[in-house]
């Protein structure tokens, strides 16, 4: 009988300290980091948090392990309060890695997305263009005369951990442009026989990164297309703001405004001054836009000018074009 007391106060004592390794909180009160490498031992894994303070114990954790189950994901974590050994668990079977977001809306270009690299704390904006001009081997069979990943990068919202490299966001970026082009039919699918696109790719994407950066509204979006075509065809310059802005960036330049100089500028992305397409895209066109440069709409149209509300007002003659502008520099005047 005494036996049986000593023996289930050792079950007691034993279960109150198996509920207190894992029901009691424990861990850091400032911010601490644990990277967890791919292929790491559930042993490994419990004595990394126990090295870096998150857990009390490394055999509770491996325990806990081989009674719960669960696949527990590589990753790093951030931990920033005390927790439970079970808090700690689940956040590891459920994958809760630690990332930093990079938001690229529709039109960004090369230094809009550097600098929103580097807000997001994943290095330099220099960093980043440097990598966006090097790494142009992403491309080669997209476009094998590209000078930078200019229109490539495709916009939407990434998540990367703290140690991505530059060379690594902007192959993220370039592999689901692969991804959505290739949904739209702009590319054949992975693997798939023959030609890789029915379109002039790097044309398209070009036409694409200035409608891209020209229009508000989605709906005219392939009229606008449509005006670009016209003018190619005619020989008409494009005369498109976007582009001279985008020669001032490149020659960093850009005062916030355009200058009468701007205009006169020699770029080749200065379409005022020179006919035909710019050298490259002019920025990162999304979904819509890209539909837009693969169908413009069939037109007479050959100009347009947004209006007050960013809609965008169309002609068929100088005269009329004219008349609209005149009429949108007055609703500027007007505006309080």
């Amino acid at each position: 009988m005494k036996l049986l007391r000593v023996f289930a106060v050792l079950v007691l004592l034993t279960l109150a300290g198996a509920w207190w390794l894992l029901r009691t909180p424990y861990g850091p009160h400032a911010e601490t980091f644990v990277d967890i490498p791919a292929g790491t031992t559930t042993a490994g894994m419990g004595a990394r948090l126990k090295s870096a303070g998150i857990v009390r114990s490394a055999l509770a954790f491996a325990l806990y392990r081989k009674l719960h189950g669960g696949t527990l994901r590589a990753g790093e974590y951030r931990f920033d309060h005390p927790a439970t050994l079970t808090e700690v668990y689940a956040r590891i079977a459920r994958g809760d890695v630690y990332t930093l977001v990079v938001v690229v809306p529709e039109g960004f270009n090369l230094f809009d997305i550097a600098n929103a690299v580097q807000t997001a704390g994943l290095g330099s904006s220099t960093a980043f263009l440097a990598a966006a001009h090097r790494d142009t081997r992403l491309i080669a069979d997209l476009n094998p005369h590209a000078e930078s990943l200019e229109g490539y990068l495709f916009p939407d919202t990434y998540r990367f951990s703290r140690h991505a490299t530059p060379d690594a966001i902007a192959a993220t970026m370039v592999k689901r442009f692969r991804q959505q082009a290739a949904q739209i039919g702009l590319l054949a699918p992975p693997g798939a026989v023959g030609d890789r696109s029915l379109y002039d790719l790097p044309r398209t994407v070009l036409v694409a990164s200035l409608v891209e950066k020209e229009v508000r509204v989605g709906a005219e979006r392939p009229l606008v297309a449509g005006v670009f075509e016209n003018r190619l065809r005619l020989g008409m310059p494009l005369a498109t703001d976007p582009t001279v802005i985008y020669a001032a960036l490149l020659e960093d330049r850009w005062r916030g405004s355009i200058y009468q100089s701007d205009l006169a500028n020699t770029n080749p992305y200065n379409t005022y001054r020179r006919a035909g397409l710019p050298p490259g895209p002019i920025s990162n066109p999304g979904i819509a836009a890209l539909k837009a440069a693969m169908s413009p709409a069939h037109t007479d149209y050959l100009y347009f000018v947004a209006d007050a509300q960013g809609h965008s007002r169309f002609s068929i003659d100088l005269k009329e074009h004219e008349k609209q502008v005149a009429a949108y520099r007055s609703a500027q005047r007007q505006a309080p």
